[in-house]
């Protein structure tokens, strides 16, 4: 348990390096805890309590892939969410978010609603249902939260907070039992079944597992997970994510529509998921999918799924041997693939921040670099790699046009969710 003096006299030192890089001020960070603690004194009293930390991720390729059981390359990143939690002897559990209204969730009902879909209380009451369904006695507990994690941003913002919920139930009444991957399986479940949203598994992953993992989700109940070790800096490139600030308004069945039309063109084949069905085959079925299909864009859709599977494993390949220009080269084939093909770049015609965004930075970096199109799409942000020396040229510019703050410089995270003191 943590406490105001135990922050002070560096309880959570040891952890900074692996949570946020080596280019921080430690005493920014005590700061943040501190504030953390202090608001979760006040409102639930007590002198100390839990502290726990979940990343956010940035996909690094993969994009859409999870859903249909493929390929992706995500990474842990130094935007995380943090709590502070304190048993509590009511049998229900209070989220207090930072900015946001209290929320209640009694631990006696964790049947779905269907008047919670789409809210962070949904979240927390599937997630206790999927840990009860594992045979977890649960117990009720307070938490104050406070996320550096962009809503809305790409970066899985709601992911984080899925899993930094199943980690505190983890640790609380688990006794650690579950892995990462466990706990983003929960998270994802509570995203399915209880939000609404037909995620795969790619943000809870990335979020739950810290560092770089390529994921290969053919059996996505067991799936398989390759560490890899590569660092922007260290090639002399710095990773900036650019928030366009689109809307993420009314965008649930533009996300829904992608794995949908995919997996149309699978059943096609008579299998479940594109990844069960033979890329040879498919191509010489074009013609008759026209016809049977009525529609282009699940065919495009699934064209870029293909191709992206196999620019995941080149894009490993690449890290492995730190082929830096093989690697740049893929990021932008990647991106270049989801706005033309997966066609998820934009809804609405005249609201295309993305491509914006993407078309800026292209004509910034003149060849040098990469960027990409990241996450769900039609809004969020991009991801630049982008050579050292034009960092902050490159951060003005993008600040210029999509207002100040929206340019951040992110570096991979190496500790996975954690229950920290």
């Amino acid at each position: 348990m943590a406490t105001q003096q135990s922050i002070e006299q560096g309880v959570l030192t040891p952890f900074y390096p692996e949570l946020y890089g080596l280019s921080l001020s430690e005493s920014v960070v005590n700061d943040r805890y501190q504030a953390l603690l202090a608001r979760h004194l006040e409102r639930f009293g007590g002198s100390e309590a839990q502290l726990y930390s979940t990343s956010g991720r940035t996909e690094l390729g993969g994009n859409h892939t999870d859903h249909n059981n493929g390929l992706v390359l995500t990474g842990s990143i130094n935007l995380d969410s943090i709590a502070a939690v304190s048993p509590s002897e009511k049998k229900e559990i209070v989220f207090l978010s930072k900015g946001y209204p209290e929320i209640r969730v009694s631990l006696d009902d964790l049947e779905r609603k269907e008047s919670e879909c789409g809210t962070t209380k949904s979240l927390i009451r599937g997630i206790a249902r999927a840990m009860a369904d594992k045979g977890v006695a649960l117990t009720g507990w307070n938490a104050s939260v406070e996320s550096k994690v962009l809503p809305g941003s790409g970066l899985s913002s709601s992911a984080s907070i899925e899993v930094l919920i199943a980690t505190i139930i983890n640790h609380l009444d688990a006794h650690d039992r579950f892995t990462p991957v466990e706990l983003a399986q929960m998270g994802q479940y509570a995203e399915n079944r209880y939000f609404g949203k037909p995620s795969g598994l790619l943000d809870q992953i990335g979020c739950a597992a810290g560092g770089i993992i390529a994921v290969d989700f053919e059996d996505p109940k067991k799936p398989v997970v390759k560490s890899m070790h590569a660092s922007w800096s260290e090639a002399g490139y710095t990773m900036l994510v650019v928030d366009t600030k689109a809307s993420h308004s009314n965008l649930t069945d533009a996300y829904a529509s992608v794995p949908k039309e995919m997996k149309e063109v699978a059943s096609y084949f008579g299998k479940q998921v594109l990844r069960e069905v033979e890329p040879g085959l498919f191509q010489k079925e074009i013609p008759n999918l026209r016809k049977a299909l009525q529609s282009d864009r699940p065919i495009l859709r699934a064209i870029h799924y293909f191709a992206e599977n196999g620019r995941v494993l080149e894009m490993v390949h690449a890290l492995d041997k730190k082929d830096w220009d093989s690697y740049l080269s893929l990021v932008n084939q990647s991106g270049e693939s989801s706005v033309s093909f997966l066609e998820n770049a934009y809804k609405d015609p005249d609201r295309q921040a993305i491509p914006l965004a993407l078309a800026l930075s292209k004509e910034f970096l003149s060849g040098m670099g990469a960027c990409r199109l990241q996450g769900g799409g039609f809004a969020g942000t991009i991801q630049a790699y982008v050579p050292d020396a034009m960092a902050d040229g490159y951060k003005e510019m993008m600040e210029g046009v999509f207002g100040e703050g929206c340019c951040t410089s992110v570096v991979i995270r190496q500790k996975p969710t954690a229950f920290l003191a």
